[in-house]
């Protein structure tokens, strides 16, 4: 094998200063999961360096790294010894009792002829001078590394032998150094009889024996010709390099996955990489069958041939050189890769035999599966959700017997033995069965999509079918867990309804659905009532009238849960809460297309100088009707008539109104939002000229309150476009 790049140095270019050593520590043990290296590594620079620091010992910088056997850390410039301290304490008065002084001396750890009495504001106090000399970084270094191991987060960790030290997987040895230009010292330490040393190991079969190390430089460098690469991102970057460049010499591709990438890197500690071929005769299984199999079991990487989208390949990774070149271990691993993909094949043979009879047997055994014990079987869920999908097709131009269709067989891969093996392929497989049951490709894309999206950046479904498949599915599940009072609180979420909400509201506004959420809750929850659970939240209530009002108060409980939801989500593309919450005291506001649309163009209006200027001259004729209609203890809702303007500003606002009512109001029903916005941003001008220039507690009280009627007529028309009051600033 040719060795990787350069060894990983973590030292900055810097003059040598013989009173700031250089500290390397390694914890050298069995096996540790791959999964753990990483945060454990983190972990060891975090608590050696916070331990440190807490301890007076500053330093330079600080790099650590992890492989499979051993956790390292170098740690550069640190000072040969915390500085010299000295501490004042003050303590009780002169002459206070002697329980007090006592109890002062016990802290300080002095007597009472070492204190010294100091004038104070209310007499003489009792002061301590505490000198606390220096201590070397060896002893330092020792305490935090003791407490260090002691206390290490492992998610996991084991006892073995007589001791009471636990460490994920046995600890053998540790190297602690301190090194700078007149050599290294051994840092003096014994936990549970393993005493620190300046000795390692090489790579366990390549190069086992143990040898001394002076310094960091000097540790990367002999663990490198001892068979071991040191840095986990050097690993990985040799594995996929050498992958894609074998591969590629074959007219072959590597199929991506970082997850895996950073694993097998954990694995091993001298990468060898080897390409190996599949068995013809597994060649046309599904790829993504392929792909999880090689991947779940044996950690291996596929390789597809880019003429014809196959799998035909496969990249392992080996921790050892041979003399064959890597032949004995791919004919052993192409053993175990046939017995594994034989087994796949069989999977995928029966479960085709089924799907092309027909899927109902599947759907059919999920009456036997618990969804949830208050919620029912899963085939009792999926009876709902085909209901769902049937009402929903219309809104979102699907054919609703389609809907309903690729609804009752979305789920029915769950019963297959393929899922059952591999259940990170449910719906993927759907697909692939529905379309050997002779289905409608519509029906077969939605047993694929309808799980999606999962997360934020996974993709939306856009074909109708699978829209309204997805979009039951999801609120289905919501309003099941909300009948029973099963709601995410906190961190907590076990049913990840919170990742539900937000695959609602981004398969409604990415295809831009119109389709009133409340009525298809209520509807939602009625559905459950009407089935063998019942309702259970409903149970609180008592008769008729009792059920409705919770199922109300219920259904609206979601919608806010949506609402707050939504909120996370346009936050993070630029839109204020505020401005969301004004849009959502709005009416439809259980529409998240259009409350979307009126919450973008109330943000860029409030972007333009008009536009914010113009919810200070709302405010302030809010706040002055809100004063005088409390004070009146009346409401000035009648028309302001224009006879009683008295100066051509308050004319002018008369006109501006009659103008932005007779775009705004036409704007707002055609969902026209820009232009509602536009035409309100236009009143700023008028209204602030009829500030400037009128008082509105005029003397003549008729006067007056055609003005405050004039006042309520600003309310009313920005009011129709949001509820401004709710916009901070």
């Amino acid at each position: 094998m040719t060795a990787p790049p350069s060894a990983p140095n973590a030292r900055h270019d810097r003059q040598k200063a013989t009173d700031m050593p250089d500290l390397l520590i390694e914890l050298f043990s069995e096996e540790i999961p791959a999964r753990m290296q990483g945060k454990a590594a983190a972990d060891l620079k975090k608590l050696v360096t916070d331990g440190l620091v807490e301890a007076g010992l500053t330093y330079a910088s600080a790099g650590a790294f992890s492989t499979p056997r051993r956790l390292a850390l170098s740690v550069e410039g640190v000072l040969a010894a915390s500085p010299a301290v000295k501490e004042e304490r003050k303590g009780p008065k002169v002459g206070a009792p002697e329980q007090a002084l006592a109890g002062f001396l016990r802290s300080t750890g002095l007597s009472e002829d070492q204190l010294e009495a100091r004038d104070d504001k209310k007499g003489q106090v009792w002061f301590a001078v505490i000198d606390k000399p220096g201590r070397s970084a060896a002893e330092i270094v020792a305490e935090v590394l003791e407490q260090t191991v002691r206390n290490f987060p492992w998610p996991k960790s084991m006892r073995w032998g007589d001791g009471t030290l636990r460490w994920v997987r046995p600890l053998h040895s540790i190297l602690c150094i301190l090194s700078d230009e007149a050599g290294a010292e051994v840092v003096p330490l014994d936990i549970d009889g393993i005493k620190a040393g300046d000795t390692t190991h090489g790579h366990r079969f390549m190069a086992s024996d143990a040898f001394s190390v002076t310094s960091f430089d000097d540790y990367a460098t002999k663990l490198k010709r001892a068979k071991v690469v040191l840095d986990a991102s050097e690993r990985a970057d040799h594995i996929w390099a050498e992958a894609t460049n074998q591969a590629f010499a074959q007219g072959m591709e590597v199929v991506e996955d970082r997850g895996l990438l950073t694993e097998v890197a954990g694995l091993v500690e001298w990468p060898v990489v080897l390409l190996g071929k599949i068995e013809e005769q597994f060649l046309d299984l599904p790829p993504e069958v392929l792909k999880t199999s090689m991947k779940e079991h044996q950690k291996f990487f596929s390789v597809k041939n880019p003429k014809t989208g196959r799998i035909e390949q496969y990249v392992t990774v080996a921790n050892i050189e041979t003399a064959d070149q890597g032949a004995t271990i791919l004919a052993g691993n192409g053993r175990v890769l046939s017995a594994r993909l034989a087994d796949a094949k069989f999977f995928w043979e029966n479960d085709l035999r089924i799907a092309k009879a027909g899927m109902q047997p599947w759907v059919d055994a999920l009456e036997n599966v618990t969804f949830h014990n208050k919620l029912g079987s899963q085939k009792e869920r999926i009876e709902r959700i085909a209901a769902l999908a049937r009402e929903i097709a219309p809104s979102v131009g699907a054919d609703p017997d389609l809907a309903e269709q690729a609804a009752r067989v979305a789920k029915a891969d769950l019963s297959s033995e393929m899922v059952y093996e591999f259940p990170e392929l449910q719906g993927l497989m759907g697909r692939y069965y529905s379309d050997a049951a002779g289905l409608p490709v519509e029906v077969g894309a939605a047993c694929e999509e309808h799980y999606s999206p999962l997360g934020p950046s996974d993709d939306v479904p856009t074909a109708p079918v699978s829209v309204s498949v997805a979009l039951a599915d999801k609120i289905d599940l919501l309003t099941g867990f909300w009948a029973i009072d099963e709601k995410p609180t906190g961190s907590k979420d076990p049913f990840a309804l919170r990742r539900a909400a937000l695959g609602v509201i981004r398969l409604v506004l990415e295809n831009q659905i119109r389709i009133p959420l409340e009525g298809l809750i209520v509807r939602k929850f009625d559905q459950l009532a009407a089935f063998p659970i019942g309702l259970i939240v409903g149970g609180k209530g008592e008769g008729p009238s009792g059920l409705d009002d919770m199922v109300g108060q219920v259904s609206s409980d979601l919608l806010s849960f949506f609402h707050d939801r939504l909120k996370v989500f346009l936050k993070d593309k630029g839109i204020r809460h505020d401005i969301i919450d004004a849009c959502i005291a709005m009416p439809n506001n259980d529409d998240l297309t259009l409350l979307v649309k009126r919450a973008e163009a109330l943000s860029e209006a409030l972007r333009t100088d008009d536009g914010e200027n113009l919810i200070q001259g709302f405010k302030r004729a809010n706040n002055i009707l809100s004063a005088e209609e409390k004070k009146d203890g009346v409401s000035y809702e009648l028309d302001p008539n224009i006879k009683f303007a008295e100066g051509d500003e308050e004319k002018v606002l008369f006109a501006a109104l009659d103008t932005a009512d007779a775009i705004i109001k036409p704007a707002m029903e055609q969902g026209k939002f820009a232009e509602a916005m536009h035409a309100m941003a236009q009143l700023r001008g008028p209204i602030d000229a009829f500030f400037e220039a009128v008082q509105v507690n005029d003397e003549n009280q008729i006067v007056r309150r055609n003005r405050l009627c004039l006042l309520h007529r600003i309310r009313t028309i920005c009011g129709g476009v949001a509820d401004l009051t709710k916009i901070e600033g």
